[in-house]
């Protein structure tokens, strides 16, 4: 830090920044209410629905603060408190053909706790009627049933019972007043996040004895909402943190930055949408009776089109996002990806091109390093889930097969051609560089001894494929019962072994 440079606090704020660019609001802002309890604190929640709740606050739409619980032992909340919580966002990007580049301190935390040392102090907070929404990040494997967990634990160890624990103080404080229920906003990446942490809450009440009026309180008072989220978070901007504080004139450790691109699709009812106004406020948040159509868009197109060129990208030289798509050869594979191979699978939507180019247009943000290696972790799996149903579809409306998606499956074999496990990594090579390959051991251990046999002439490349495509705990099926797909794989994992991706893809440039 330098020494010129006041950490940011809130006297900072107040007395130097307040109606600037960063800090273009009342003083009131710093005034509101706790009216949210919020488990997690990390980059995400800071750039999604804490900058969210502040965008409200700043149209007088929400008027409530956030009490943010760091659900783990080790977290940033000591970080959050040195700056009265308060912290810088950037969100940049291309936009609509325009590089933005937006700066805004966020107001809209009003303290932290940490669950492992204030848990009796974050059960007080459920006696406070004005809190009456709860929202939470804690990874996909945050929202899981630990039969570990007790009611008495200070905290449980789960999220999960955490919750059920707040809830259980509420409902007793309350007495079982169905009007002092919550709103219950999860936005863990998965499917239907909400009504499985309802799920889990309503099994631990089970577990622990709680009363039959205390389960029928979860049910009807409190509503559990399903929701997808869609903001590609980086983090701390380490490498130009120096050149960012003197630019902004003070010191910030808890600064975050984020694309400019946000989405929220929210299951729910009118009644929650009027409490949570946020398309009042310009937000980009869609309330719908049924979120699965934009999963399935999310997950087939932004999620599919990572999946379905990481291999031939990261095999052809590129190791960044935005340099593949800015590649004349690269480029041009990922747009027939999406608009000649996966949207075609998929049922008709206007939306669906328009969303496609906005992401590609988000892949191309200049602001952010996105590493086509971090991206490949556990790629059969995710390939399974985010590719397979558009390769599928395509046959099944087409009778033919997707080019470009078989293409990226033989690249994907190949990227996974290694023959040594090291420290938990399958190790392969690009050009004579090694690179890790980061995946569930038994995968490693498939491909390490289909390779090795291979390499040792004791298996063609033909049977390496049916090998490949006979793992049902890979892909759900044998697909080998796809007429042709076998074929076709040998013959492009063939060609790009002689050839080289970008030659095989038919571009100019020679490898």
């Amino acid at each position: 830090m330098s020494a010129k440079l006041a950490q940011l606090n809130t006297k900072v704020l107040e007395n130097s920044l307040l109606g600037t660019e960063v800090a273009d609001y009342p003083p009131e802002i710093l005034k509101y209410p706790e009216r949210v309890i919020q488990f997690g604190e990390g980059n995400f929640l800071r750039a999604f629905v804490n900058w969210f709740f502040h965008q409200l606050n700043k149209k007088n739409l929400f008027m409530g603060r956030t009490v943010v619980v760091q659900p783990i032992p080790r977290g940033r909340v000591g970080n959050l408190k040195q700056q009265d919580n308060l912290y810088t966002l950037l969100l940049r990007g291309i936009q609509e053909g325009k590089i933005i580049n937006q700066r805004e301190i966020i107001t809209s935390i009003s303290r932290g706790l940490e669950a492992y040392g204030e848990w009796a102090e974050i059960l007080k907070l459920a006696e406070n009627p004005n809190i009456e929404f709860v929202v939470s990040n804690t990874t996909e494997a945050g929202i899981v049933f630990s039969a570990d967990d007790c009611l008495d634990d200070s905290p449980p160890d789960s999220f999960p019972g955490k919750l059920t624990a707040y809830l259980y103080h509420r409902y007793q404080y309350f007495n079982g007043d169905t009007s002092k229920g919550m709103v219950i906003i999860p936005v863990e990446l998965i499917e239907d996040n909400g009504d499985h942490l309802k799920e889990i809450v309503l099994k631990l009440a089970e577990q622990w004895k709680l009363s039959g009026e205390f389960r029928t309180w979860i049910k009807e008072a409190n509503v559990f909402l399903n929701t997808l989220v869609d903001r590609i978070v980086t983090g701390y901007p380490e490498k130009e943190i120096e050149k960012l504080e003197e630019e902004l004139g003070y010191h910030d450790e808890n600064m975050v930055a984020g694309e400019i691109f946000h989405l929220w699709i929210i299951e729910g009812d009118k009644k929650v949408r009027e409490k949570l106004p946020f398309h009042e406020a310009g937000l980009n948040v869609k309330w719908v009776k049924n979120l699965r159509s934009y999963r399935q868009r999310k997950v087939r197109i932004l999620n599919g089109v990572h999946t379905a060129a990481v291999a031939p990208a990261y095999l052809a030289g590129i190791d960044l996002v935005r340099d593949a798509v800015e590649d004349p050869c690269l480029g041009k594979y990922m747009e027939k990806v999406v608009f000649e191979n996966i949207i075609p699978s998929m049922n008709k939507d206007e939306d669906l091109n328009d969303f496609a180019t906005k992401v590609l247009e988000r892949f191309r943000n200049p602001f952010i390093d996105h590493k086509w290696l971090d991206i490949s972790l556990n790629s059969i799996s995710k390939f399974r889930t985010r590719v397979l149903p558009s390769l599928l579809g395509y046959i099944k409306k087409r009778e033919e097969f997707p080019d470009e998606l078989v293409f990226s499956l033989a690249s994907l074999i190949l990227f996974y051609k290694g023959t040594e496990i090291r420290e938990g990594s399958l190790i392969a090579y690009r050009n004579q560089e090694e690179y890790l390959i980061r995946d569930d051991l038994q995968v490693l251990e498939f491909f390490s001894k289909v390779w090795s046999e291979y390499q040792n002439n004791s298996l063609s490349m033909a049977g390496l494929v049916k090998r490949v495509l006979s793992r049902q705990e890979f892909w759900g099926q044998d697909l080998n019962k796809l007429p042709g797909l076998g074929e076709n794989l040998t013959k492009y994992l063939s060609e790009i072994e002689e050839k080289g991706i970008k030659r095989v893809l038919n571009c100019r440039e020679d490898l």
